[in-house]
């Protein structure tokens, strides 16, 4: 490790879409240090991310952030992507039956924020052929869903970034993080020292923005626990049955979240929707996972899942009501916390990223998010350390 010291107003850790995101919202206004583990951004969770944007997924929070990035997926900075980074998709929650309980409780808190049309069986299963006849009671749709580009948008917060003049390093996992005092004329400031294999960087402010790892580099710096659970969800993709014409299709997902369907381009993504807890890692989809998918999907549409195109697995990290933690420590006041965004990280990347920067930077929360009903209690940190 080199001797010299490199320093930073602020240094973020992990340069998935959470810490591209603010280190690109932050690059303007401050000197900013990114620093990821892997050889290359997004490895772990953002590269594997079957994204949507949808206005009725997620627990309140969440919507609200969603619908606050509506206004920069739509219409993203000059330079940030070579093409549009939402195509049309359309989404549908179908329930059985036995299911209709849970349908009637989504429905009666989303159409209190959104307009969204309501379908019985027969209705359902004519948006949807492949649905098996009798499967579906009812479903509520969100006809405005849309595919999300995720590495477009992923490399336009990199590009937006450097060309701020940040910095990113890959191959660089953390190894320590430590407090120290820091001499400027007027007296000591309390500083940062994050160490990699190659250097030791000083920085007034770190950025938590390490997904599955979080905990670990919070545990690292001597930060709250924050309790965040990685789970494993694991993704498959399967040939569209010849007979049906699925391009322009919407997303299946039950209503109880037991699986979704999505065409993509003359395939289908399916997954079981699971949530195993996992260690941090490099996940791999588990052959019960492969099982059940195939159990659940053949359950509900007409055909069977027999041999797949490619499968995989990623990481979506939780805390216990499934919102973000976006804030200082509550015991470190210079030790930020942008984690916990579970499968909602895409969707939510602009707004939150914008909050993020705005705290950092000592700045109000910007009207545009709390024109959506959004309330900052629900995201910090403080909430989840008794």
């Amino acid at each position: 490790m080199s001797d010299a010291e490199q320093t930073y107003d602020v240094i973020v850790i992990g340069a998935g879409i959470a810490g591209a995101s603010v280190a690109a919202f932050l690059a303007p206004h401050r000197s900013v240090l990114l620093l990821e583990m892997e050889v290359q951004p997004g490895y772990h969770t953002t590269g594997r991310s079957a994204a949507l944007f949808t206005r009725i997924y997620g627990p309140k929070p969440i919507r609200a952030l969603t619908r606050s990035s509506a206004a920069f997926f739509e219409q993203p900075p000059d330079g940030f992507a070579e093409r549009p980074l939402l195509s049309p998709r359309g989404a549908l929650m179908v329930a059985r039956e036995d299911q209709i309980g849970s349908l009637e409780t989504a429905y009666d808190e989303l159409s209190a924020e959104t307009d969204i049309p309501r379908f019985d069986g027969a209705q359902t299963q004519a948006l949807f052929p492949l649905l098996r006849p009798g499967y579906a009671a009812a479903s509520i749709s969100d006809p405005g869903a849309l595919d999300i580009d995720v590495n477009g948008l992923h490399h336009g917060f990199l590009r937006q970034f450097k060309r701020a003049g940040g910095r990113l390093l890959c191959d660089s996992p953390v190894r320590s993080i430590e407090q120290v005092a820091y001499g400027v004329a007027g007296g000591d400031v309390p500083n940062w020292l994050v160490e990699t294999d190659a250097q030791l960087y000083r920085a007034t402010v770190v950025i938590n923005a390490a997904g599955a790892w979080a905990d670990e580099i919070g545990a690292l710096a001597g930060a709250s626990r924050i309790g965040l659970v990685p789970k494993r969800r694991s993704v498959m993709t399967v040939a569209q049955p010849p007979q049906y014409d699925l391009a322009e299709a919407p997303v299946i997902v039950d209503i109880d979240e037991q699986f979704f369907l999505k065409p993509d381009g003359g395939q289908m993504l399916i997954s079981p929707a699971n949530e195993d807890p996992s260690a941090p890692c490099d996940a791999q989809p588990d052959e019960m996972d492969i099982a059940v998918c195939a159990e659940r999907i053949e359950r509900a549409f007409q055909f069977s899942v027999t041999r797949f195109s490619n499968k995989w697995a990623g990481l979506r990290s939780f805390v216990f009501d499934k919102s973000p933690v976006c804030g200082f420590d509550p015991r470190l006041d210079t030790f930020f916390w942008l984690a916990g965004q579970g499968g909602y990280g895409i969707q939510t990347a602009p707004a939150l990223a914008d909050l993020a920067a705005s705290m950092v930077l000592g700045r109000p929360v910007p009207p545009y998010i709390l024109d959506q009903e959004f309330d900052l209690e629900t995201v910090l940190p403080d909430r989840l350390v008794g």
